[in-house]
């Protein structure tokens, strides 16, 4: 099984990219090719740091820094643009855990049409771990979550309305077929990848969680210094986009279908039965 790129853009925030990047050291296999973007930080801390990851990391790793600052979508649409494969977009300010990338891969190889696969998180809106749906702290063990997530029964690959960018496996075919994150519309960012995953919906792709595994996120590290921040005029722009797209996330939070899964990740985590 061939694993996807994984994309890293960067703006600043050097406290959670450092965190990042060691966690992405401990957990990518030899065979990764990781591509880390400086959007033309303003930090002169970040481009030195990233330098000293790429000449020593134990894969391979290309480094771009863009003569300008594009913002967040530009950035992320230029990077899935130079690579011909499948792609994995992460924050800078996740910790990636041991396995999330082959699960990543594994979750996008039981269906062709499987456009975007998010796996779960700590801060991740309809993917969060454990209360639904809300900003939990980062957990104090992410390997003893990302353990208990992968050892409570086989992965069903539940249906998302939408992906949680984050950290988002996007296959190159649907890539191809539908273009690629829309900036002209969603600016330097928010509900970018919420478009994508609605337009995949509408040709036929799937949006899917990858429910044994986790990725924690800090949230509001990322690109923070941009300023961005959720809703607004984007989330506005995307209901005129799709009119039903907040009723269908509305009846995915009243159904709640991860329930159970994240019950029995609790009840592991509880008991100590999953080993890191």
């Amino acid at each position: 099984m061939s694993l996807p790129d994984v994309v890293v853009p960067v703006y600043d925030g050097t406290d959670a990219l450092c965190a990042c990047l060691d966690a992405l050291a401990r957990t990518l296999p030899a065979t990764a090719r990781l591509h880390l973007v400086d959007d033309a930080s303003p930090d002169p801390r970040v481009l030195p740091l990233l330098e000293r990851f790429a000449a020593h990391a134990p894969f391979a790793v290309a480094l771009h820094r863009q003569p300008r600052n594009l913002g967040f979508v530009s950035t992320v649409d230029a990077a899935m643009a130079r690579i011909a494969g499948d792609v994995v977009l992460l924050n800078s300010d996740t910790v990636p855990t041991r396995g999330f990338l082959a699960r990543l891969a594994a979750c996008a190889a039981v269906d062709p049409r499987i456009a975007t696969a998010t796996p779960f998180s700590n801060n991740a809106e309809i993917c969060s771990f454990p209360l639904f749906c809300r900003d939990n702290p980062l957990p104090a063990d992410p390997e003893a979550t990302a353990a208990a997530c992968a050892a409570v029964g086989p992965a069903q690959y539940p249906d998302l309305p939408t992906g949680v960018g984050f950290c988002m496996y996007v296959r190159r075919a649907a890539l191809d077929a539908i273009g690629g994150f829309d900036a002209e519309t969603f600016g330097r960012g928010y509900g970018e990848e919420n478009d994508f995953c609605r337009r995949a919906a509408g040709h036929g792709w799937r949006n899917v969680l990858c429910d044994d595994a986790f990725v924690a996120h800090r949230g509001g590290a990322s690109f923070a210094a941009t300023g961005l921040r959720p809703g607004g005029r984007n989330l506005a722009r995307l209901q005129a986009r799709y009119p039903g797209y907040h009723a269908l996330v509305a009846d995915f939070i009243a159904r709640d279908p991860l329930a159970p899964r994240r019950a029995r990740i609790e009840a592991a985590l509880r008991a100590g039965t999953a080993v890191p």
